[in-house]
């Protein structure tokens, strides 16, 4: 049975007669005639006893009356929870990284999200870059990409996407016939990063730390073309995922080397405060970000 019907009999049981429903349903009144006998027909019994002002609901029709209002009160609720919902799904996410490197391919995944989710607006706040995790506990931030688990009874982290930090250095490089790159290969290198601190490299907290190596040299190059162009000339080396160059057009002379037997991979999370996770909008980016990585 259509909506509309269910309309109709609430409102001609309510108002008393077609005409003053006419106005309420924005019908004429033998648009509404019409209605009502259509669906006399396809019931096969009379709803209303037209004879008696204003006009009474027969016994089959105030059953369905009563079905009448429980099924449209139903509707409306539905409708305004969905409201409600929606209205959540509004928000704005300031979101860091502990990396420079980290934001080569955010922009671009952001877009795409966007589409999805145009009431969803990101701020990218280099400002946190490095502290991530002490500004999103202050509440400068809302989200914090980083590569460790962070420990907190206030934080909620979502493991997004794994993957594996190559050596990039010249194939005329004094390590190019090596198989994989050992922390001892590092010690007499010059060693280009995108930014200090140290403590903020992958390479050197997840694999040279660890083995107690510094390198010789460390420049910080925070544009990758120029840091590309030096490796290019065989003046140092460079550590990144493959992912982050994709954009950039890396030399032919380039060789990328494993770091490690294994190589050395690590893991992405997405931290927010637990406080937040339950805002639709926050679980709306988090749970698509993840999916968009897989």
């Amino acid at each position: 049975m259509e909506i509309k019907y269910f309309r109709l009999i609430k409102t001609i049981a309510q108002e008393g007669n077609l005409a003053n429903s006419s106005g309420k349903l924005f019908l004429t009144q033998s648009a509404l005639s019409h209605q009502l006998r259509e669906l006399e027909g396809q019931l096969g019994f009379k709803v209303f006893d037209r004879a008696r002002k204003p006009w009474q609901l027969t016994e089959e029709g105030q059953a369905l009356y009563e079905i009448a209002c429980k099924v449209l009160h139903d509707i409306e609720a539905g409708f305004e929870a969905i409201k409600e919902i929606r209205a959540g799904s509004k928000g704005r996410i300031k979101l860091s990284t502990e990396c420079y490197s980290f934001y080569q391919d955010l922009p671009a995944i952001i877009q795409k999200m966007g589409m999805l989710y145009p009431d969803i607006d990101v701020d990218l706040v280099l400002e946190a870059t490095h502290q991530p995790i002490p500004k999103l506990l202050q509440g400068e931030i809302d989200m914090a990409l980083v590569t460790h688990h962070p420990v907190h009874e206030d934080l909620h982290s979502m493991q997004v996407y794994q993957d594996e930090i190559y050596a990039l250095l010249h194939r005329e490089h004094p390590l190019s016939q090596q198989e994989y790159l050992d922390p001892r290969h590092f010690e007499d290198q010059h060693l280009i990063i995108h930014s200090y601190p140290l403590e903020t490299v992958s390479l050197y907290t997840h694999y040279l730390k660890p083995h107690h190596i510094t390198p010789l040299k460390i420049s910080a190059i925070p544009l990758t073309e120029v840091a590309l162009s030096l490796v290019e000339a065989n003046m140092g080396m460079l550590c990144m995922p493959r992912w982050a160059l994709k954009s950039f057009k890396v030399s032919e002379a380039t060789q990328f080397k494993r770091i490690g037997r294994e190589g050395l991979r690590r893991v992405h999370y997405l931290v927010v405060k637990k406080e937040d996770q339950a805002k639709k909008y926050i679980k709306d980016f988090l749970i698509n970000f993840v999916e968009y990585f897989q």
